[in-house]
């Protein structure tokens, strides 16, 4: 080899010697008085002068706000208005005509209350949440770039937590089984899926240094995590301290060691104890009648010649064996252990080939005690199941106010705080910090049950309140003009539905929604220009009719290719964690929904339901509205829609309004 073909290909690859490092500031009493890095209060709900409009504890401190700052919340929505927003909140899809008129009937005291608990049993709740949380995992079935190549087991992720959701798991074991599930439960399939998490970021498999990719791997994983879990910004401080937050370097390549042991890029075995017994049984025996057909085919003679035909028969037997497979397996993108791992290391400037000091496990400096310790176990002996307990941990407070914020934020459309993955010095302060606070504790009081605080929030008054006067009433005038943003929550905002539930909502109201559940992507077809900008065969068409009509988490979801509906409504990039999606307002969005095959093939679909229900106009108008609005016709629908509008026309123009793509 030439002296400078040696010195290029020492420069490709990763360094035997370690660099010097810079050297690390001291975490500090002042570093650590900001609102987010502060244990969780004890507060009690607040007084206050109104009592009788609190129907739980978080009204107390909502009310509290407003009557200090001289206002009064608006009164609660309408029942027909409630029970759209509630159902669009927990389930991503509308209320039908008869669960719009059982509840408009209902005199029960409880009658809201029995309808939320009937919404958090659906499957259609866990997959309307599951949504939420692959936003901020950055689920895709492929990897990006520029060959986007297909990850076949990749939904297998999406369906564990689809299913986590369904059953309510509690946020502890959620965590930790995503961070740790094959060091917990080494046995169990599921546990092992769920560790999809830490693989759902882009990768370039193509990439000419396989250390290279590993390292921007890893780099992405670690940022991730501390979005996801912590609200910290941590991916600047791969390359320099963090220039705002009191986050160093070492800080980010010890929270990165714990991942350093993980075999990232290969599918791994699901497999049980059951399965792993079998699977060493098939070849203890295999072995077992290998070597005694090689014995018995030894002691015989081929001159003999009952010899020889005994000896065709072990032949023919020796040929089954070799042909023998071990019980079918199935294979996961997941996570597993792996011992022959290099040591963790500081990269300077952080490239690839300067690595610097060792660095072992341990949790950001200014969110941990400098002692920190899970179970006894030294730092150095630290691993994933170490880190998904203590940011689980009940003395953990940045975590338990990241994830009731995230809760939060889509049931009212902003978090308690606004910038929900970046709760360090550059993100939004807490508009009712003693309520965040409130809610991490009262999280943690109840086992961490997802459940549980949807059920808390959205039967609060705070909640219930109308978004907008349907007469002259004086606290509009008041919190619009005090309260422009609605920071103190007199009102209820308004909120624009996602690409997901715009689809969803038209497919279930034309009566073609599939319910299915579970199961590899789904790929309807796509218009002919759309197909055209992917390289050959990316996007195959699901050969079932019926499968084109699935829920819009099921839909393959490709990284390099936004399905078009939900590009124009903001669907997230799924490079990067997503913690609240754009609401834009744009012409795209009409023209999609007014030009768009799909919407005039459900139009179609609605309008032949409402002719075969009705035969007078002003039913069938009175259907559409029910069925499309949540709402009954008034007298401007029978304006608009005379005999001489065509029906379908008039189901398009409803799935184009305003009043379908926002609920009050």
């Amino acid at each position: 080899m030439r002296h400078w073909q040696f010195v290029l290909a020492m420069c490709l690859v990763a360094p035997v010697f370690a660099e010097d490092a810079p050297s690390e500031e001291p975490i500090t009493a002042e570093n650590r008085e900001h609102w987010s890095f502060q244990p969780l209060a004890n507060v009690e709900p607040p007084a206050v002068t109104d009592g009788a409009w609190c129907r739980t504890p978080i009204d107390r401190f909502i009310l509290k706000e407003l009557e200090e700052h001289s206002l009064a919340p608006m009164p609660d929505a309408d029942r027909r208005t409630l029970l759209r927003r509630v159902t669009f909140d927990l389930t991503g899809l509308p209320p039908t005509v008869a669960e719009q008129e059982a509840f408009v009937h209902d005199d029960r005291e409880d009658a809201y209350e029995r309808v939320v608990e009937e919404l958090l049993a659906r499957p259609e709740y866990a997959e309307r949440w599951a949504q939420h949380w692959l936003d901020a995992a950055r689920y895709a079935d492929t990897d990006g770039f520029e060959l986007d190549a297909v990850r076949q087991n990749a939904w297998r992720y999406r369906d564990w937590v689809t299913s986590a959701f369904a059953a309510d798991l509690p946020y502890r074991e959620f965590v930790r089984q995503q961070l740790a599930g094959d060091l917990i439960h080494p046995d169990d399939p599921e546990s092992l899926i769920a560790t999809g998490f830490l693989l759902c970021g882009p990768d370039m498999p193509d990439i000419n240094l396989q250390e290279e990719r590993r390292h921007n791997f890893l780099n992405d994983l670690t940022s991730t995590v501390g979005q996801v879990f912590l609200g910290l910004q941590m991916g600047c401080a791969s390359c320099h301290d963090h220039k705002y937050d009191p986050i160093s370097q070492y800080d980010f390549y010890r929270l990165r060691a714990f991942f350093e042991p993980c075999d990232l890029f290969r599918e791994q075995p699901l497999m049980t104890a059951d399965d792993r017994a079998a699977l060493k049984q098939f070849e203890l025996d295999r072995a077992n009648r290998w070597m005694a057909i090689e014995k018995e085919r030894s002691e015989l003679s081929d001159d003999d010649a009952p010899n020889a035909e005994r000896l065709k028969e072990l032949d023919g037997e020796l040929a089954t064996l070799k042909k023998a497979r071990p019980p079918a397996v199935t294979m996961g993108r997941v996570v597993k252990l792996n011992s022959s791992h290099n040591p963790a290391h500081f990269f300077v400037r952080g490239d690839f080939r300067r690595a610097g000091p060792q660095v072992d496990p341990a949790f950001p400096r200014v969110v941990a005690s400098p002692a920190a310790e899970i179970g006894g176990a030294r730092q150095d002996e630290l691993d994933r199941e170490a880190l998904a307990n203590w940011i689980t941990s009940p003395d953990n407070a940045i975590a338990a106010r990241v994830i009731v914020n995230r809760i939060w934020q889509f049931h009212f459309g902003r978090g308690l705080c606004d910038t929900p993955s970046d709760l360090g010095f550059m993100g939004g302060a807490a508009t009712h910090p003693e309520l965040l606070d409130w809610l991490a504790l009262e999280f943690q009081r109840n086992g961490g049950h997802f459940k549980a605080l949807h059920r808390l929030i959205v039967t609060s008054s705070a909640y219930r309140t109308a978004s907008r006067p349907v007469v002259d009433e004086p606290q509009w005038s008041a919190l619009t003009e005090q309260d422009s943003t609605n920071r103190w929550l007199g009102r209820m905002r308004r909120q624009r539905l996602d690409g997901e539930s715009i689809r969803d909502s038209m497919l279930a109201v034309a009566g073609r929604l599939n319910l299915e559940c579970g199961g590899a992507g789904v790929r309807p077809p796509l218009p002919s220009e759309v197909v055209e900008t992917l390289l050959r065969d990316q996007w195959i068409v699901t050969p079932e009719p019926g499968q084109h009509a699935r829920r819009s988490i099921y839909l393959f979801a490709r990284r390099n290719l936004t399905f078009p509906m939900f590009e124009v409504f903001d669907r997230p990039d799924a490079n990067q964690s997503c913690a609240r999606r754009h609401e834009s307002t744009t012409a795209p969005q009409a023209l999609t929904l007014l030009n768009s095959a799909f919407t005039w093939d459900c139009a179609s679909d609605v309008s032949q339901l409402l002719e075969s229900k009705f035969r007078t106009r002003n039913e069938q108008v009175d259907l559409a509205c029910r069925l499309i609005l949540g709402r009954p016709a008034q007298v401007d629908d029978f304006e608009i829609a005379g005999p001489d509008v065509d029906l379908v026309t008039y189901c398009a123009a409803l799935f184009n309004s305003s009043e379908f793509l926002y609920v009050d």
